[in-house]
């Protein structure tokens, strides 16, 4: 199985073809096909082709599965005893999608 490791939403990725996971939003419609063309590295079996910084040529197909928002995440703040309590909560926006092929 070939695998590779993209970039996207400032986080770098380790993907496979059929797997799926959710990323940063997206601008893409549902059912639609994104292509990750920062792809930092590319492994088929024992070979491996490292990028400086990103493998020329490499492009990683997706489809476009769901947009969504994560659970919340709640932030307190609190000092005690000088009457201060302050809470936030947090949900980000993702976008799954299904990783449907690595090309080199």
């Amino acid at each position: 199985m070939s695998y590779a490791v993209i970039k996207t939403g400032g986080k770098q990725y380790r993907v496979m073809q059929g797997e799926i996971l959710r990323v940063e939003l997206l601008d893409a419609e549902v059912d639609g096909t994104v292509n990750f063309d920062q792809v930092l590295l590319v492994g088929e079996g024992d070979s491996i082709t490292v990028g400086a910084p990103v493998v020329t040529g490499a492009v990683v197909t997706a489809k476009v599965r769901a947009h969504g928002r994560h659970d919340k995440i709640r932030i307190i703040k609190f000092r005690r005893r000088k009457h201060h309590k302050k809470q936030m909560g947090h949900r980000q926006h993702y976008t799954e999608i299904e990783i449907t092929g690595i090309t080199a």
